[in-house]
């Protein structure tokens, strides 16, 4: 009597392989396939053979990991300084690095340093369109009916500030009062 014939690896075997050997070329570790696979670690090994996977070294994944973290530091970077206006020291103290080496990551992610100058005209632009904002927001509540002295409370603003702002946005004043205590009229003789 003959023995049947071993079973052939079935369809989904070789896409739980070939899925594991993505992930490793990804830089996961075999240990880390275990634990997210659930399989025992010599399966995860035979899989990732059968998958034709060119097994490395543990001091080339760290490498790899190095190259994919320094990576992912520099987009992060890179998206503080363009749409954030970060300059570089404030990439520095974000990344925990010097100053050369942010400037060094920027370029790596594909971002162009700027001037001194280039870097004061996008943050005045934030400032005065956060300023503006606020002087809009003054002007309703003051037309609702609050005064300047709860308004420059309300905002920790002094209340030259609030004036400012109020007259930057173009709100009509309502006539000052005599908050004094009320006289006496005059009479004429």
């Amino acid at each position: 009597m003959k023995s049947p014939p071993p079973p052939a690896a079935s369809h989904s075997d070789q896409v739980t392989a070939q899925a594991l050997r993505e992930q490793y070329e990804a830089g996961a570790t075999v240990d880390e396939l275990v634990t997210s696979s659930g399989l025992s670690y010599g399966t995860v090994l035979n899989r990732l053979r059968e998958a034709g996977a060119v097994m490395r070294t543990s001091w080339q994944t760290r490498r790899m990991r190095d190259g994919q973290a320094r990576r992912n530091l520099a987009a992060r970077l890179r998206r503080l300084y363009e749409q954030q206006g970060a300059t570089l020291t404030e990439l520095a103290a974000a990344g925990s690095v010097t100053r050369r080496a942010a400037r060094r990551l920027l370029i790596e992610a594909g971002g162009t340093p700027r001037t001194t100058q280039q870097t004061l005209r996008i943050r005045s632009a934030a400032n005065a369109a956060r300023r503006k904002k606020l002087a809009a927001s003054l002007r309703a509540r003051y037309e609702a009916g609050a005064t300047v002295p709860d308004l420059a409370a309300e905002c920790s603003y002094s209340v030259g500030t609030v004036y400012r702002l109020l007259h930057q946005a173009s709100t009509r004043m309502r006539p000052k009062h005599n908050h004094g205590p009320a006289r006496t009229p005059r009479t004429r003789s």
